[in-house]
């Protein structure tokens, strides 16, 4: 019996994480028939490489619903590694959606640490979402949202609403008074839609960009980050470490206003390029600038 337990177990594990290779499952039974208190499993890809790893305890087996707590998962990838842990989860064998929750954290060999309350991966449509709260920070980069959802492989990622990302470009945490010079606070009502190939970021609806100087307003806006590391081959996924944390280029469109003290622009579209930090205005742009100058006694020239 408890040879026919520890087979079934490890099937329905690997089952779980739908991979592909070997597994090794280590467990000790307090009842064959309804728990493991702990387990360990392992995959393994080509020449006998290991790919993926998850431990945790207490799999209740008794139900449709395997029940886990002390959730500890990698995954070893090509451009960089992942790790995953929870505090409890469980997994729907029917609908073959794993769901985890309390103090959920994905952080990545490359520096990006993404937190929520919960999370689940539905294994038969390959999309992982929450509805809760998200937190993902990523060198001088911290992004705020409610709800978001992507690929398992997160070569692209949906936050829903409410998103907040504020950049700091200055390299040198000592320096406050440069970090707060030269902080770049981008909020909107969602969604932003970020593409990791392509490093760029798309916000939708009523977005605002903040500096000390410069309030820009508009209905979208396309964020562009510089391509500082190699990008991926062809049929090759890419990666969230494939970004770079550095803006390349800023496009604003639709209803587009630029406020800088008292004058203010408007245009349907506006670009800006961070190397040249030039604002090239087009579709009607308009210049209201306001002065306390009397512009009556002011000579035309011929």
């Amino acid at each position: 019996m408890f040879k026919l337990s520890t087979v079934y177990i490890g099937v329905l594990l690997i089952t779980i994480l739908c991979g592909v290779g070997n597994a090794a499952v280590n467990s000790k039974l307090q009842d064959p028939q309804q728990q493991i208190t702990d387990f360990s499993l392992s995959g393994f890809g080509e020449r006998g490489k290991k790919s993926w790893d998850v431990s945790g305890k207490s799999a209740d087996m008794s139900s449709e619903i395997v029940q886990l707590t002390d959730i500890v998962s990698n995954l070893y990838g090509e451009n960089e590694d992942i790790r995953l842990t929870a505090q409890r989860g469980s997994f729907d064998k029917k609908e073959g959606i794993l769901h985890l929750k309390d103090d959920v954290v994905i952080s990545t060999s490359s520096g990006t640490k993404l937190t929520t309350n919960s999370l689940d991966w539905d294994r038969k449509n390959q999309v992982v979402q929450t509805q809760d709260m998200v937190n993902i920070a990523r060198e001088n980069i911290v992004t705020k949202a409610t709800g978001a959802a992507g690929h398992p492989n997160l070569s692209k990622l949906s936050l829903e609403k409410d998103v907040q990302v504020e950049i700091n470009p200055s390299r040198d945490p000592a320096d406050t008074q440069k970090a707060v010079k030269d902080k770049i606070t981008i909020n909107c009502d969602g969604p932003l839609e970020i593409d990791y190939k392509s490093n760029v970021g798309v916000f939708n609806n009523n977005v605002k960009v903040e500096t000390t100087d410069v309030l820009i307003y508009s209905d979208h806006m396309d964020v562009y980050f510089a391509k500082t590391q190699p990008q991926p081959k062809e049929g090759q996924e890419a990666h969230a470490s494939l970004m770079s944390t550095q803006i390349d280029k800023i496009v604003a469109r639709g209803n587009v206003r630029i406020v800088r003290g008292d004058n203010v622009a408007y245009s349907e579209e506006a670009v800006y390029t961070a190397k040249d930090k030039k604002v090239t205005l087009s579709g009607q742009p308009k210049l209201v600038i306001y002065s306390t100058e009397d512009l009556s006694h002011a000579s035309a020239g011929n």
